[in-house]
């Protein structure tokens, strides 16, 4: 199988990951699978399924004890993506309120808000969404509309955010909004806006191509009220904050896409073993062989840049040129790696009933979300031409 060839991961070498590893496998299997196609059916996951991750402590697994994380470092985190990656697990928006949501309040929050947020996100008990993307804008996040306007000890914020993972679902949400719109103080601010507060509407959940059991929706805002002690850091530095920390969300946009090529190899590997042509197992005609072996030497690559990224986030050296590099470069190579794996299924690859055809629709949009690929190599360049955009 795959894994005789791969070279050995040392990012996960530890007894401590082993344990975790054998914990999410378990998760998975024992409390996942089975509710995929119902789950699918309803457009989004159940809340038992959040409660019952925090109650492993399988949620915000590197925040601070003291706020109600385990205490560990982002390999941890990562080992999560990977495993429900690999089995083509997207419902479950469990890295997108871990590993951006939290962060965000945990490095620009107020003591206040994260005493009140953060033992909830880990325990299950809310569930988070970000909203950036715009009906007119997503990569250009400087051309958003939703605004709040300063009313003394609250903004009055209206406006609109569209595609937002966990929406539906979600009891508080980060807002990219425009504070003092149309003075010379106009500049992006983040707030922390709760669901419960009148005014905040949610549409009906997106019918997607993929990702089926992921909620995703619109969230409207109408004469929101929202106190001023709901602002993430301070007016006008919500953009750089946004800048800063989407390394960290493009870094786990790539994780995803490393595993799930490896877990469509494993699959392949695995049905082409058994499924037989002309008295033959399809494994055993060259073009498998060679498809095979392409698509795993590509993976191989990727999974050796994308480890020492990790290990650079861990310490909190990862560029944003290098996350925009994993990212696009893993999820162009696991468009690659599926299709070839789906094609190697003939016509049983594109039935819903196999993981591999899940893959296929659910990953498309990796290339799209978190900044298009477009965008990631236009980050690269201005980072390799630095001096001249500086003139």
């Amino acid at each position: 199988m795959l894994q005789n060839i791969l070279i050995e991961r040392k990012i996960y070498a530890s007894e401590e990951h082993k344990m975790m590893q054998g914990m999410i496998q378990d998760f998975i299997k024992n409390e996942v699978i089975d509710h995929i196609d119902e789950w699918e059916k309803a457009g989004m996951v159940s809340r038992e399924i959040w409660k019952r991750a925090g109650e492993l402590g399988l949620l915000c697994m590197d925040m601070p004890e003291e706020y109600g994380g385990v205490g560990l470092d982002f390999s941890f985190n990562a080992m999560l993506i990977e495993e429900f990656a690999k089995k083509g697990i997207s419902g479950p928006g469990f890295s997108l309120h871990s590993d951006i949501v939290a962060p965000y309040i945990l490095k620009y929050g107020t003591e206040d808000q994260k005493k009140k947020y953060l033992p909830q996100m880990a325990k299950g008990e809310i569930i988070t969404a970000i909203g950036m993307t715009e009906p007119n804008c997503g990569s250009d996040l400087q051309a958003l509309r939703t605004t709040a306007v300063d009313k003394g000890d609250h903004y009055l914020v209206n406006g609109q955010k569209t595609f937002i993972t966990n929406g539906y679902m979600c009891d508080m949400a980060i807002i990219a909004v425009k504070t003092n719109p149309g003075t010379k103080e106009e500049g992006i601010t983040l707030l922390i806006v709760e669901t419960s507060m009148k005014g905040f509407e949610k549409g009906v959940p997106f019918k997607k191509i993929g990702m089926k059991s992921q909620d995703t929706c619109e969230l409207f805002f109408d004469n929101v009220k929202v106190p001023k002690e709901n602002r993430l850091g301070d007016e006008k530095k919500g953009f750089k904050i946004m800048m800063t920390e989407l390394a960290r969300e493009r870094l786990t946009v790539g994780i995803a896409g490393v595993a799930t090529a490896e877990g469509a190899i494993e699959a392949t590997i695995a049905y082409t073993s058994e499924r037989t042509a002309f008295n033959t197992p399809i494994a055993g005609f060259q073009n498998t062989q060679f498809k095979l072996a392409e698509c795993a030497t590509q993976m191989q690559i990727h999974q050796a840049f994308l480890d020492r990224c990790i290990e650079l986030m861990k310490t909190h050296e990862l560029s944003a040129e290098s996350a925009s590099m994993i990212k696009y470069s893993a999820t162009d190579m696991c468009g690659i790696v599926v299709d070839e794996c789906l094609q190697l299924f003939g016509g049983y690859g594109y039935m819903w009933d196999y993981p591999i055809a899940r893959m296929y629709a659910d990953n498309r949009v990796a290339r799209i979300y978190a900044g298009t690929n477009e965008i990631m190599k236009l980050l690269i360049a201005r980072g390799l031409f630095r001096e001249l955009f500086k003139r």
